[in-house]
């Protein structure tokens, strides 16, 4: 059987300390050596996905081409490697436990009691081998989810201490991301807090080989040294991750210092040469934009950053291949409802993103109206297009009753109704239309133009759909149908056709964007915006 080399992530202090943009950071730079690399995520909470998660808990949920609804640290692991990841490379406890229970009751443990050494930590073990061995990968970068001491997460911690000596393991070894914060009233870094992090990594039977400190400013060679020292490593060991502009400037950043070289000589691997020009390019033309857009995102998740990461992300990309900053401003859809559309005015673009529930609709049709009869460039993503539908039912066609049966189930016109197949599904876990579905693109239309081809393939995450219906009457009225499912004839995208850029789409493309391959449909929707601002 091959053998993989792994490197585990752990993190300490606090939490949301950039564990994951540091594997994935480092992913990239082992890749752009020439090196097959895979990233996994092991998330110590019980729910067996994160498709149910509310966003102020846990930020978005980003969904793979399997269908997986996964932690948002899979996102920035297809963004810095530039592969499409699947529902094995998130593993939760919810999973692990569900798994081991079903082996149980077919009896596969023979009687044995079930306990979480070793039936628990074996089951980890064999789902990060699993991946590893099915990716095909040289080296599988493990992040371990959560803090060290957590409770939630020792089962992991003991799991990936057993794997250093598993005889599936080529080599592994262990980078731990720890906080060394400046303190105001003081003046300074302090190191104590990544020595006590350190500490009780090593209580529960982990030595870190690496050591990559996050803070506020780089740290120096005498708290490199103490670090050192105190924590038992060599000095190269140590590694300074301090805040930067953009996170796609980390594994620059990393790769000054030597980080990937010195993790492949801990691995036993060869050194080779790494050309990072394209990404250096890539950083600058993030730092120096020729001018900037603005860009009204309306949702209902406005105050927590990472609910619309993703989305972010992607427009950001698509700033990057139109040199221009995307300054997002996000707007929350329920004051646009009540307070009216003023906070729209100069807006260069507008973008409804994907949700759920009738909190905020009245806002979000608000917006959509006012950039469809203001001639403002619009993209509707998901939920976007249901509301696109609805407003153009309302105010094009004259429907007032026109709306969705998610929010208003009895509706004489549901222009947006419930799928069929999703009609009596009384559990809410992974039980949506998820992952990539076919669409085709009619040709002469935005979407034809953005993406260049007939067929395309996109990531799906909803319940309900535009209705066939009314189609024929949306279409004389001027609405542009311009993507279909294949196979089911479901409507993928719409346009308006007297509208410089219209355009609205059922499935989330921002998920598939990358910063040196930026979505077509974020591409053209940037490219409007700066050609109308």
């Amino acid at each position: 059987m091959r053998k993989t080399h792994f490197i585990f992530v752990t993190g300490g202090v606090v939490s949301s300390i950039g564990k994951g943009i540091v594997a994935a950071s480092l992913g990239n730079l082992l890749k752009n050596r020439g090196y097959r690399v895979t990233v996994q995520k092991l998330d110590p909470y019980v729910n067996v996905d994160a498709g149910t998660m509310n966003p102020y808990q846990h930020g978005e949920v980003f969904v793979t081409d399997d269908g997986a609804e996964t932690d948002l640290d899979l996102g920035h692991y297809e963004r810095f490697i530039d592969e499409s990841l699947g529902r094995d490379n998130n593993v939760t406890t919810g999973k692990v436990y569900s798994t081991v229970i079903q082996r149980e009751r077919r009896g596969d443990y023979l009687g044995a009691t079930v306990q979480v050494i070793p039936h628990i930590t074996d089951q980890i073990k064999s789902m990060v081998i699993d991946v590893a061995a099915n990716s095909e990968a040289d080296i599988a970068i493990v992040e371990v989810g959560g803090t060290i001491g957590d409770i939630e997460g020792l089962p992991f911690i003991e799991a990936i201490r057993q794997l250093k000596n598993d005889p599936a393991v080529s080599r592994a070894i262990y980078i731990h991301v720890t906080l060394v914060p400046h303190l105001g009233a003081a003046g300074e870094l302090k190191t104590k807090p990544t020595q006590h992090s350190v500490k009780e990594l090593r209580s529960i039977g982990i030595q870190p080989d690496v050591i990559v400190c996050r803070s506020e400013k780089p740290i120096t060679k005498e708290m490199t040294a103490k670090i050192a020292l105190f924590c038992d490593v060599r000095p190269e060991a140590v590694f300074s991750c301090p805040d930067v502009p953009t996170i796609y400037e980390v594994p620059l950043c990393l790769d000054e210092q030597n980080m990937a070289d010195y993790v492949l000589e801990q691995l036993a691997l060869e050194k080779r040469m790494a050309d990072l020009s394209a990404w250096r390019e890539l950083v600058a033309k993030i730092k120096q934009p020729s001018r900037r857009v603005r860009i009204c995102v309306v949702g209902k998740y406005i105050e927590i950053k990472d609910a619309y990461l993703s989305l972010a992300e992607a427009l950001n990309h698509a700033g990057i291949a139109n040199n221009v900053t995307v300054d997002i401003d996000r707007i929350d859809a329920e004051s646009v409802g009540s307070e009216g559309t003023e906070c729209l005015q100069g807006a260069d673009g507008i973008l409804v993103p994907g949700g759920f529930g009738s909190r905020g609709v009245a806002g979000k049709i608000a917006a959509i109206n006012y950039a469809r009869v203001n001639n403002i460039p619009f993209l509707g993503i998901c939920y976007g297009l249901q509301w696109a539908v609805v407003e153009f039912a309302r105010n094009v066609c004259g429907w007032q009753e026109a709306d969705s049966t998610e929010v208003t189930p009895g509706t004489s016109c549901p222009v947006v109704a419930e799928m069929y197949e999703q009609k009596g599904i009384s559990e809410l876990g992974g039980t949506m239309r998820l992952g990539a579905y076919a669409c085709r693109l009619r040709r002469n239309t935005k979407a034809f133009e953005a993406y260049g081809q007939l067929e395309i393939s996109e990531r799906h995450r909803h319940r309900f759909e535009f209705n066939n219906r009314y189609r024929m009457d949306l279409e004389d009225a001027g609405m542009v149908i311009s993507g279909i499912n294949p196979d089911r004839n479901l409507v993928e995208i719409i346009e308006l056709r007297d509208h410089p850029w219209f355009l609205a789409c059922q499935f989330h493309p921002e998920y598939k964007s990358r910063p040196s391959r930026p979505h077509p449909l974020f591409l053209k929707f940037i490219e409007a915006a700066a050609s109308a601002g």
